[in-house]
């Protein structure tokens, strides 16, 4: 409809002067003849120039009151010809409107103050609804009622565009459709319009057909290729969510100096995993029902024997400043083989690698794989990925580890932290990390930190003057926030699905994004 009555118009016309008013007159939606006018324009049919104004419109105040009334002349009417105290007048108003049309009353001059509120005029026009409605209408109005308006703020002014219309060069009354490609469509379609014009009854007649292959079908117009118009997006792999997630925080560790460490051996010892980290071998950590025991093969053959002597000793007897755990040590529980339960299994073999040489600080961090024997659920894996890094150098303390821990969280998008003393077996200090929450506008724990025991670090063979930083946190849960999945399972094997591949895709900023991520799952 709205095409038609362009093109229409414009066959006996020169000019459409304004599409706000051709609209208008023809009671269609300018958005529609603005759509129209915009395709025509690409297609040549038409030229069409800009036309810009601002205009002015209600605000939810203004509606309101140009469907209500005034203030001003609401509470002129709610005034008994005998008055009325203003007690009883503003209980039986609204609060808002009682208190801008008392004021605007008494200024008019329409009431007056004394004991009670009295009228002092018979009557009044409530110009501010006229104006409301006028402007509500697209009627024009004074400049100064306008202003008077926008003080009040009924009014705000929004911007417009339309066009003014002239015949283009490939104009014609009617829109031709052109083809895109020669298909059986267009082939039919020649036929049938063949069949019209020689009145042939049969869809299929033998003279349509005859004069379809006589060569109509080459007088078909086709519309322009445009080469720089972009294809249909190309399918192809996508990052997994846990690997992008994991990239960007490399990048984070990398940008702060550290070193990865190879982190490629996911069966380990029981001697690196717990007993390198003066963990006991009475641990409930060390049970079968939190660690997964390899069958074959159950035991390692190839450990330090030096070192394993030391580590005995340490256990059994203490020493450093420890009294140890005093039982007695067993060499065949620290043999037996399992899937690491954390990174920082690699962590002890690469202090006690860093000890055999002479001295020099490091920073390392790895991001890998650990398994646990834990019961599957919905924020809960056998398997899962932990973020570990550390910082080993001479005289290091605990505010070394506070500041390290601020600089590496405010990359993160968490600049307000605060620590909580905690216990680990291998580390003292210990501390839980926590951010301030702006959204849940409280404190939320995001991670571990602390400082490794010298029962740990001496019988590595490390100087008694290198101290040891570490934290550590879970790669799902940032990535679980960051892609809305709410049940940990969907981001492994077979109930992955297709759209959390796809969104992996755009760029994701973590320091961003990870502002909000731990609240999900307290």
């Amino acid at each position: 409809m709205a095409e038609e009555a362009v093109l229409g118009f414009l066959e006996k016309n020169e000019e459409i002067t304004d599409s706000g008013q051709f609209a208008a007159e023809r009671g269609i939606d300018h958005q529609d003849i603005a759509n129209i006018i915009k395709s025509l324009h690409g297609f040549k049919l038409v030229d069409a120039q800009d036309i810009k104004r601002e205009r002015w419109v209600l605000t939810e105040e203004g509606k309101t009151y140009a469907a209500a009334g005034s203030p001003e002349v609401q509470v002129f009417l709610a005034v008994p010809p005998e008055g009325i105290s203003l007690d009883e007048l503003q209980r039986k108003m609204d609060p808002t409107v009682f208190k801008i049309g008392r004021s605007q009353a008494i200024k008019n001059q329409w009431v007056e103050m004394g004991k009670q509120l009295t009228r002092k005029v018979q009557d009044v026009d409530d110009k501010v609804k006229d104006l409301l409605i006028r402007i509500q209408d697209g009627e024009v109005v004074e400049p100064k009622e306008i202003d008077a308006l926008k003080r009040r703020k009924l009014i705000s002014p929004q911007p417009w565009k339309g066009y003014s219309v002239r015949k283009g060069p490939k104009y014609a009354p009617r829109r031709k459709k052109f083809a895109t490609d020669l298909t059986r469509e267009n082939i039919l379609s020649c036929i049938f319009e063949s069949i019209e014009r020689l009145d042939v009854n049969p869809p299929c007649g033998q003279k349509g057909l005859t004069f379809v292959f006589s060569g109509d079908w080459k007088d078909l117009e086709f519309k322009e290729y445009n080469f720089s118009a972009k294809g249909q997006p190309v399918g192809g792999g996508s990052l997994h969510p846990l690997l992008k997630v994991r990239q960007q925080i490399k990048m984070i560790f990398l940008q702060m100096g550290f070193e990865e460490m190879p982190t490629n051996n996911f069966v380990e010892s029981s001697f690196w995993n717990f007993d390198a980290l003066f963990q006991p071998q009475q641990h409930p950590a060390r049970d079968s029902h939190d660690t997964f025991f390899l069958q074959v093969p159950s035991t390692t053959k190839m450990l330090p024997e030096d070192y394993v002597e030391r580590v005995k000793h340490v256990h059994e007897f203490g020493g450093y400043g420890s009294r140890g755990y005093g039982y007695e040590w067993k060499r065949e529980e620290a043999n037996k083989n399992l899937l690491r339960t954390h990174t920082t299994a690699v962590s002890s073999r690469m202090l006690y690698s860093l000890a055999q040489k002479n001295f020099v600080p490091k920073k390392y961090f790895s991001i890998d794989r650990v398994f646990r024997n834990e019961a599957v659920d919905r924020t809960h894996l056998a398997e899962f990925h932990q973020i570990e890094g550390l910082v080993c150098d001479r005289n290091l303390s605990l505010g070394h580890l506070i500041g390290v821990l601020n600089d590496f969280f405010s990359r993160l998008g968490m600049s307000k932290l605060k620590f909580k003393p905690a216990y680990n077996p291998y580390t003292e200090p210990s501390m839980e990390i926590f951010s301030y929450h702006e959204g849940l506008e409280k404190w939320v724990e995001i991670g571990n930190s602390g400082m490794f025991r010298p029962e740990m670090l001496r019988p590595m063979g490390l100087p008694a003057d290198v101290r040891v930083i570490a934290w550590g946190l879970s790669l799902e849960r940032p990535t679980m926030i960051l892609y809305g999945v709410d049940n940990i399972r969907d981001l492994f094997g077979p109930k992955v699905r297709t759209w959390i591949l796809v969104s992996s895709r755009k760029t994701l900023s973590v320091a961003s994004e990870y502002k909000r991520l731990v609240s999900h799952f307290l």
